[in-house]
């Protein structure tokens, strides 16, 4: 199975031109699966005017179906509409393997749900971490449960979110395997020259949303400023909460040092990160946190909540963690700033080389593809006694759902038989190096 090479249809609703940590994964996974040898296609739902068939650096073919998001990136749930196209899809690029990644995303829960009723193996990667308590994480768990309750095998980025998943679903430990994100060390180069220490400049990158603890910068931002003057802070990002960040710079006269910059496409994320000392991380809630990476690459000293995956992230010198707490915050920056004159910048991104690489992330990969394809095939009724297993009166309904799916692509093998559907030719384009394919894909950011 070593020399196997796959076939792999990687799905979710968050993908390029949207960013974010779930859409940087997938871009930067897919890549190095192709300089592997394997064959990736990515599915996911229209952006705007991107629609149809796209192909990125490399020869990574994406399929933006014509469903536009509804909620946060989200499509409409749709249950069986996906049915005739995720088909299609699989047959035409003879997939067999499908990833989906994110619990958030609709399309992904979809394409799982129906690949399995065809028979492909499936993997599932989690992204975030849930609570148990509020009535939303409640619901999205249950999705979660049915979901996994017929999955080969699952990926978590962290072991905090490896165990969250595995009470919120389920899951065997033993099917979920923890490999971590990585970054792109040659895209997020520190600044050629060292930064001076007069005036100390904190950076913070996040969507300005609850989440991501806009919250916390509203009270945190305005008591640093008084104890240190000469700290200036950047923060980029937008969101519903930017609002009250502009709100708090009005109300306490700092507009000489604070500059808001507004949303920053990936491809300039460096060159705001380079200019600062210290990257400041508010969220409430984090799987792992790949701008920490990002960060961390660049030469800046990290000061961030201790949530969730975070202080798995990078070794205790090069990160100080803080209770989501604003007089925590405060101090822990002020911490920060004590031990800048100790951080090299060239010394930091050299020892971030070592610690993360999307190549070795994707070998990983490799490994729970393999065990996914040596998992038995199953039947429907063998499959069925799995989701009764999901609750008295849950399992009865996602039975019913997996029947009326059973019976769905049944009509559809009858309609169009496979035979019918007609299989892409194969073709191969030339072997990249590493720095073109990031090269090519910062255009794309700028160009999308």
């Amino acid at each position: 199975m070593a020399d196997q090479k796959h076939r792999i249809l990687m799905v979710s609703d968050f993908f390029f031109p949207n960013f974010g940590g779930v859409e940087s994964h997938i871009y930067y996974l897919s890549q190095c699966l192709l300089k592997l040898g394997h064959k990736v296609v990515v599915m996911t739902h229209a952006y705007g005017n991107r629609s149809g068939v796209r192909y990125m650096t490399g020869g990574l073919k994406v399929y933006y179906v014509p469903w536009r998001p509804f909620l946060m990136q989200n499509t409409l749930p749709t249950v069986y509409g996906t049915l005739p196209i995720v088909r299609t899809i699989l047959v035409r690029e003879k997939i067999s393997l499908v990833h989906g990644h994110q619990a958030f995303s609709t399309l992904c829960h979809e394409a799982l749900m129906h690949a399995r009723t065809m028979g492909y193996k499936v993997v599932f990667t989690d992204h975030s971490l849930y609570g148990f308590a509020d009535i939303g994480s409640i619901h999205m768990n249950k999705v979660l449960q049915f979901t996994l309750a017929d999955v080969s095998q699952a990926i978590c980025v962290s072991h905090t979110s490896k165990e969250n998943t595995v009470l919120r679903s389920g899951l065997p430990p033993e099917k979920v395997f923890m490999i971590p994100n990585a970054v792109d060390t040659a895209m997020f180069k520190p600044a050629p020259e060292r930064l001076g220490n007069d005036e100390i400049i904190i950076v913070v990158i996040s969507r300005l949303v609850y989440r991501k603890g806009a919250d916390l910068l509203v009270e945190v931002i305005p008591e640093i400023c008084r104890l240190y003057p000469n700290v200036r802070f950047i923060v980029g990002g937008d969101g519903p909460k930017r609002v009250r960040l502009e709100e708090m710079r009005e109300k306490h006269s700092l507009q000489d040092r604070v500059e808001m910059l507004g949303s920053v496409p990936h491809a300039h994320v460096r060159s705001v990160l380079i200019s600062g000392h210290i990257f400041l991380n508010s969220s409430l809630t984090e799987a792992f946190c790949i701008a920490i990476l990002e960060a961390a690459s660049c030469g800046l000293l990290t000061v961030s909540t201790r949530v969730g995956g975070v202080p798995e992230v990078l070794p205790e010198d090069m990160i100080v963690l803080a209770e989501p707490d604003p007089s925590d915050m405060v101090r822990a920056t002020g911490k920060a700033i004590s031990l800048l004159p100790n951080i090299d910048p060239q010394q930091m991104h050299n020892r971030m080389k070592k610690l993360y690489d999307w190549h070795d992330v994707a070998k990983r990969t490799e490994i729970v593809y393999d065990r996914a394809l040596k998992c038995p095939d199953q039947n429907l009724l063998e499959r069925l006694s799995r989701y009764l297993s999901c609750g008295s009166w849950a399992g009865k309904i996602f039975c019913f759902v997996m029947i009326i799916d059973f019976l769905l692509w049944r009509l559809l093998q009858l309609w169009q038989p496979t035979e019918e559907i007609e299989e892409v030719p194969e073709f191969t384009l030339p072997r990249h190096q590493d720095e073109e394919i990031i090269s090519n894909f910062n255009q794309e950011q700028n160009l999308g």
